[in-house]
Order: C-alpha cells, then structure tokens, then sequence
C-alpha cells in the first residue's frame, strides 16, 4: 500500500488509501501490539471523521475497546499513552500536508514509535495476508472516552514562565494547537489563525516553507514582538522568528533547550540530529553538558534519547524531544522552554538575535535537495572524491555520509521514501562555503529542487 512510509501511514485519501484499508489496519493493530483497548485521537481534516469511523469499527470488530480523546495533538496522544499505560495508540493526522492528505501516526508502550522498521511492515503483511473474521456481536469492543485535555493543560502550564514581559505572536497555522493556545498563553499574545480548519484556508500548515512564515513575519514586525512563533499543522512542531523577523535554524533551538535543562541541573546529554551545526555542539559544551549526534527521524531519536539518558534533543526540521515528557516531541513543550529562555534574556536586556548572533558563528547552506534516482552512486562518489583529496577529520556514516573537516563540514543523506538526496553544508566563512557548494553541485551533476 503506498500510504505505508518510513514512519507513519500517510497519503492522500482515497488515492493512496481509503476506508476499508483504514479498516484493517484497525482490526489488526491489537493483535500486532498485543492491545487490550486503544487510544485514538484526531486533527480536524474533513475526512477524518470517516477515517475514525473506519478505524474504531476495525478495532472494535476485533473485540477491543477504542478510547477517544477526540480532538487532539500529536504530542497529546504521546502523552497519554504513556502517561495511562497504554499498549497501542493512533493519531490520525497528516502532520503538514495538504488537506488532501490524512494518515495514522502509530504509538506502542511508552509512546514508543512504530515505524516501517518497527511494526509498520508487519501490519502491512497482514493487512495483504490475513482474512478479517469480526467478533460476534455481543463481544465486540466500545467507544469510551477518555478526555484528556485538561490533564494535558495543567502539564504543560507546569513549564510556564511569567509572559508578562514579553510581546509573543503566534500563528497557529488552523492547527490542532489552537484547543490549547489560550488556557496556556492566554489572551495577551497577537495571534494569527488561531481557529481549527481542516482545510488550511491560509497557508499549508508547514513552518518549514518561508512562504508560510510570511503572514507572521509580517504581524511580528508590526506588533514589535520580542519573539515569532509558528506551529505546524498536528502540533508536534514549532519554529521561531526573532524580534527582527528573521528565521532561526531549528537546529539552533537545541542549543536554547540545553540552555534551559542543563542550567535547571536536568542532566547533561543532549542529542541532534546528523545535520546539525557546529554551533550547538560548541554551546552544549561551553554549558557542561555532552553532545551526541544521531540519525534524523524520531523513530531513530526517541530510542536514542533514552539510551544515552539525554535530557533534550532536536532535529533540523523542527522535532524536540525531553526526558521529562517521555521522550517525545512536543510543539508546545518546546515553545514554553523557549519562552522561559527568552524571558531571562530580556530580563538582562538581551534580545534573542543578539543570543542567536554569539550562537551562530558559522555559514550554512541550510538542507538542499537534489533529485537523483542513483542515490547510492552519488553518495560514494562524494564521499570517496573528498576522502582522495584529504582524509577528514571526523567520518560518520550512519545517516548518510558527514565529512568533518578543520573548517567546513558536509552531510549528504537519502531520503527514506523519495528520490532525492539531502545535503547540508557548513563552513567557517561564505567564501569557503560558496567554494565547496561549487564542488559538491559539479560533481553531483544534477539541478537541485
């Protein structure tokens, strides 16, 4: 089935998937995670209700009960799987695509993810193999509700600094953080899009794409705002804009939540991702604490985290993780931590691009995609062209390829599920980065997208 991928099910519905594959693959995610009852929250895409009607009657026509959250985010989900033990959950969400779209993001015990890797091809094998025989009726499972959002609330208030100084917008992208925005922020921040719709009426609910960063940039420079923040469309991410409009790398954002858990006494360990700066390798140090570089992914990060102990991490595309909210990515977890750093910065008549200015000593070519059907090929003859040139420093390989030089530093990585290559170049100035950006592109031989 093509809405299977890497780390969720996803696809545009009725093209990559419908209902009845929706169906089965309810009927058999008990069996695969040994689940007595599932937890079972939703976005409000317009063909979600279909999707959760499809999904509960497969669960339940397996003899196991469904508990709905109803409305919720990601990170809502993550939480109360693990928080009320549950053995299975089911977000249903397409995170940042288009309305089109809509999918499944599967949890385990602990919120533990269950990738292609990891349960996904399994449940895809028994979708194709095994036949559906429905309970009879008299033993087949319940919809129960379990409302956990003001549980949820009060969590993530516990992270909550003193707003009173601070002038925030913040566009809510008609994302699924908008049934938490004013029980945590409040009514004083300048919001933008602060309603549920589906249907992503005013830009695609992705803070990656600048062009859906623009609206916020705009009101963030009109309100004076000390800070911009942008959430995506199922809320288990949040990008940021300084007081000047300017974007911040989500890279960067590591090294200001290793700020906050390393100065709380939290721990020390704090994980990124492969494509990450220099930058926030150097500022974990300078805080005392450990850095540990990981594959991109959060199925990959989430174990990770865990078995190195790490107190925080993050990813380039905007993923945060915490020890303390059960190894899990968290928009709005990420957004309050933030917040508390922002609020001591000013407090010392600091700004934060004044923090990012000292932090950020590096250029970067931020990820760049190439489009290449010969994945492999091009990775080794990037790879061996610069090891004949010089040996680098440092070589690491599982993610791709990175090459560590003394002044500069490349990653070039294949995507899981798409034929293209992703690469992310550092240097100590413009000039030596311009220089090696040349070099890779003429031996890649191929146009970037």
């Amino acid at each position: 089935m093509k809405a299977f991928k890497a780390y969720d099910i996803r696809g545009v519905y009725n093209k990559d998937f419908d209902k009845e594959d929706v169906y089965k693959i309810g009927y058999f995610l008990p069996e695969l995670l040994k689940a007595d009852k599932v937890l079972v929250g939703y976005d409000d895409r317009e063909s979600t209700p279909e999707v959760f009607k499809a999904l509960s009657e497969g669960i339940t026509d397996r003899g196991v009960d469904v508990y709905k959250i109803g409305y919720a985010t990601t990170p809502m989900v993550y939480y109360g799987t693990a928080k009320h033990g549950y053995k299975a959950s089911v977000m249903i969400t397409a995170s940042h695509n288009p309305p089109e779209y809509n999918g499944l993001k599967i949890s385990r015990e602990n919120a533990l993810p269950v990738g292609y890797d990891s349960g996904l091809k399994e449940l895809e094998e028994m979708i194709e193999n095994q036949e559906v025989k429905p309970v009879a009726e008299k033993k087949k499972g319940d919809i129960l509700e379990h409302d956990l959002k003001e549980e949820y609330i009060e969590f993530q208030k516990s992270y909550l600094p003193d707003l009173s100084n601070l002038d925030l917008s913040i566009d809510v992208s008609n994302g699924m953080v908008a049934i938490l925005t004013d029980e945590i922020f409040g009514k004083d921040p300048h919001y933008l899009y602060n309603e549920l719709d589906g249907t992503f009426p005013n830009h695609e609910a992705n803070p990656l794409e600048a062009e859906n960063r623009e609206d916020l940039k705009k009101l963030l420079l009109k309100q004076n705002s000390d800070l911009g923040l942008i959430f995506d469309g199922d809320g288990d991410r949040v990008m940021f804009l300084d007081e000047k409009g300017k974007f911040i790398s989500p890279d960067l954002i590591v090294a200001l939540l290793a700020e906050y858990y390393i100065k709380a006494g939290k721990g020390k360990n704090v994980l990124y991702d492969i494509r990450t700066s220099w930058s926030v390798k150097e500022k974990v140090e300078e805080l005392g604490g450990t850095p540990h570089m990981w594959k991109v992914g959060h199925a990959y990060a989430k174990l990770k985290l865990r078995e190195i102990d790490g107190i925080c991490g993050g990813e380039l595309a905007g993923h945060y993780y915490y020890k303390d909210f059960f190894y899990c990515d968290s928009g709005m977890l990420t957004a309050l931590v933030v917040l508390n750093v922002v609020a001591r910065l000013k407090e010392e008549g600091k700004t934060i691009s004044e923090y990012i200015a000292e932090l950020d000593k590096y250029a970067t070519s931020g990820e760049v995609n190439f489009k290449i059907e010969n994945k492999k090929e091009v990775m080794e003859k990037l790879k061996d062209y610069f090891f004949a040139q010089r040996k680098p420093e440092e070589f690491y390989d599982f993610d791709g390829y990175r090459l560590e030089y003394n002044d500069w530093w490349f990653n070039v990585r294949p995507s899981n599920t798409e034929p293209y290559l992703r690469l992310v170049v550092e240097a100590k100035n413009q000039e030596l980065l311009d220089e090696k950006m040349i070099e890779i592109r003429e031996l890649m031989a191929v146009d970037e997208e």
